[in-house]
């Protein structure tokens, strides 16, 4: 499904997309979850456009949805095996893969450290 909107354009995972991570995804236990497939896509929007989560568009669902399965999955490691899982599909033998979130946090830190009389690095 793709919504249009005037600025944003927002995409949904497709239903093959959706059936290649299933598998990777933890059961749902006692309350059933909201759409997997809406908020999924919300943190990829959102990574991808490199927003803050109360900036998600309203179509994604609320931003503190996708910010506590987004904390979750990350605790739990449901992202890292998504990854691994999918890299072996592919065949690859060798991979390098960057943790953008690492080099945002320490580029971060970094400049934060300088605008307060810090040392430069």
């Amino acid at each position: 499904m793709l919504l249009e909107r005037t600025r944003w354009r927002y995409r949904r995972m497709t239903d093959a997309q959706m059936a290649r991570l299933a598998p990777y995804f933890p059961k749902s236990h006692g309350k059933p979850r909201v759409d997997d497939r809406r908020v999924l896509s919300g943190i990829i929007f959102i990574n991808r456009n490199d927003l803050r989560w109360r900036d998600a568009p309203a179509d994604y669902g609320p931003h503190k949805t996708l910010y506590n399965r987004w904390k979750r999955w990350s605790d739990k490691g449901i992202f890292a095996q998504i990854m691994a899982g999918l890299a072996a599909e592919h065949g690859e033998e060798k991979m390098v893969m960057i943790d953008a979130t690492y080099l945002k946090a320490h580029r971060t830190a970094t400049s934060l450290g300088v605008k307060k009389g810090g040392v430069a690095a």
